[in-house]
Parts: structure tokens; sequence; C-alpha cells
């Protein structure tokens, strides 16, 4: 029987998280600021020896101290968080972790979906995991293709209101958060320039409009445009809000790591869907996304794949951005907010259907941001 024992580590319990703090700092790794459940194995002087936690359907901050290390330890944190997100429901199961602990995860029947050298491995308990999020993604192409007009049953139409298309197809990935003038003038020229436009909407629930509203207006907001084929980005396609950080030594080797897995990813899907342009928004203020825009530019085209940076739409002489659509919210500045989005997310947050939402948007404490 072992002599160790598994406990919650809460967030309010100050002294275990100090003590968690302690065990990944020796270990090399920050606490992630992305954890929803931790926990603790404590030996029998309830010493804490290592510790794991979860966000979402990922694993993360996995550490044993270094005193215990080749006793097995990490095996019984993985299978006791494995248990913990099984009771909630989730049994697609995600892993980012250092390449030298690949082969650890591959043990436990993860499978490796994409891995940078010398920063990340992005993993999955799943075999199929991938390989039929590409066959969905082909089968709603298909679907909603079917019924698009267009001269020939083989070609999409050119975006009403355009000239023609051209040939190539393209993809935009979008969070939306929420719909505003900005997405749609993007959106727009994507699909005025393309034969076909795939719009793939973030569907992870880690902004303040949730994922459900943000489909909504995106889809209300871009539907005379009828070269449009929309996905859910699913669990592949993650946002930097969201993407680990806790093992990668500074926040230029996130930035990097995530925007070359993010490629990785990306360019298996352009090559299932055919696509050959990705376009994106000029970004003018974060150096975050500048940056991410800089690393696509260098890459994607070794994918086969052309990065269009878009200039961003203005109104009045500034930038049109979700951020300021929020605070016009917050603030209740619906002249403002005329000026920013289209008439489908102007009509939504005016309903009663978003009262909820307008409150927690004027409670929030900070609407800057991602």
């Amino acid at each position: 029987m072992s002599d160790y024992s598994i406990s919650e580590i809460r967030k309010n319990d100050r002294y275990a998280v100090s003590q968690m703090d302690s065990l990944l700092k020796e270990e090399g790794i920050r606490r992630d600021e992305n954890l929803d459940y931790s926990c603790g194995l404590y030996d029998e002087d309830y010493e804490l020896v290592g510790t794991g936690s979860c966000f979402g359907n990922t694993l993360r901050c996995l550490a044993v101290s270094h005193a215990h290390q080749g006793e097995g330890l990490m095996n019984e944190i993985v299978t006791h968080l494995i248990n913990v997100q099984f009771a909630r429901g989730n049994t697609h199961l995600f892993v980012y972790t250092k390449c030298s602990s690949a082969k650890f995860f591959a043990d436990l029947g993860f499978r490796e979906i994409v891995r940078i050298e010398d920063q990340v491995v992005f993993m999955e308990n799943s075999w199929s995991g991938f390989d039929s999020y590409l066959k969905k993604l082909k089968e709603e192409t298909a679907r909603q293709t079917s019924s698009m007009p267009g001269p020939d049953s083989g070609s999409a139409p050119a975006a009403e209101g355009t000239a023609a298309a051209g040939t190539e197809t393209a993809a935009v990935v979008m969070n939306a958060n929420p719909f505003t003038l900005g997405h749609r003038y993007l959106v727009e020229k994507a699909a005025s320039e393309n034969r076909l436009l795939h719009l793939f909407i973030v569907s992870e629930d880690a902004s303040l409009v949730p994922f459900s509203v943000r489909k909504q207006l995106v889809m209300e907001g871009t539907a005379d445009l009828k070269n449009i084929v929309y996905h859910d980005s699913g669990p592949y396609i993650i946002s930097s809000a969201t993407f680990p950080s806790y093992f990668q030594k500074d926040s230029d080797a996130v930035i990097e790591s995530h925007a070359r897995l993010d490629i990785d990813i990306f360019s298996r899907i352009a090559a299932a869907l055919g696509i050959t342009r990705r376009y994106v928004g000029e970004e003018p203020f974060s150096v975050v996304t500048s940056a991410y825009n800089r690393i696509m530019g260098e890459v994607l085209p070794q994918h086969g794949v052309e990065l269009v940076v878009v200039p961003r739409k203005e109104s009045d002489g500034a930038v049109i951005s979700a951020s300021t659509v929020r605070t016009a919210i917050k603030e209740e500045n619906w002249p403002l907010l005329e000026t920013l989005v289209p008439e489908s997310t102007l009509r939504f947050f005016r309903s009663e259907e978003a009262a909820a939402l307008r409150e927690k948007i004027r409670t929030a404490e900070n609407v800057v941001h991602y």
C-alpha cells in the first residue's frame, strides 16, 4: 500500500498553494494562470512531494519533488487527474509538456499531435482525435458548400455585392469578443478575394462573451456573404489566453511556441481543406499579436499558405477593436456602439436576451484585454 495520499489543493488554502508554488519552482515550473483544479501528493508526514492541475480538459503544472523522482509518483498524480476529469465528463484529454516528458505521457496512452523541438509537445489521449477532427471539417465543408449557389456544382460563388472572388480558398480564425465592424471588414475582404472562405470561430470559453453568443453574432453579421463555410475551432485551435506558459522561460518563448504550434496544426487543416491563404488583422498595438503575425508570416509560406495582413478598419480616426466595443457596452455608450458594430450585434446587446451579459460586462473589472 502506498505511503502517499492525494488531496485537492483549494485556491483559498494559502499554505497549500504556497507549498505547491515552491515545489513547482524547484522543478523549473511556474504556476499557470489558468487552473480550475489542483491536487497535492503528500508523504506520511504530510509534506508535499508532488502536484498536478487541470484546466478545462487539459492537464497542467505536473511536478514531483526531485528527491522522490523514480518512485512512480507522477503516474499516481496523472491517474488521479484523469479520474477527476472523467468524473467531470471530460474523456477527451490534452496535455502540453516538455519534449523530455513526452515519452512518459505516451506510455500512459497519450498520442503526440504536434512537437515544437526544444519547446513544447501537444498530446491527446485519443489515437483518432485529430484525424476525426479533420474528417469533421471536410464533412462540414461538403454539407455547407452543397447548398451554395454558383455557376456550377463544383464551385462556390463570389461574395454577394462583389466582383469575381478568384480561385483561391482562404481561412480566417477569429474570437470575435464580440463581433465588430472590424471583424466584418476582415471577413468581407477575405470572402471577396477568394472562391471560398473557411471561417473558424474560437470555441473555447475564455472570453467575457460566451462562445454560443459569439458564434451567433458572427453568423448573423456575415449572413449576406454566400461563400463562407463556418467551423467551430474545437480543441485544436486555442487562444493565447489559455495557452500554457508554465514551463517556458519567458514571454517571448511562449509567443513563439504558441505561434509555431498553431501554424503546425493549421497547416494540416489547410492541407485537408485546400486552404492557400490565411487572413489576419494588422495589429498596431498588441506586442503579442504583432509577434504572432510576424512568425506566421515567416512560417506559413513554408507550408504553402500565404499570410494576408489586412489593415484595421477605423471609425473616427481610431481602429475598431473588441476592447473598445466592450468598454462602450460597459459604459452603456450606445451612440458610440452604433459606429463600431453591425446592426445584428447592436440589436442583440440592446435585447432582453443580453441583459445578464450586459451586467457581466458592466461589472467586469477589466474589459480591455483579449
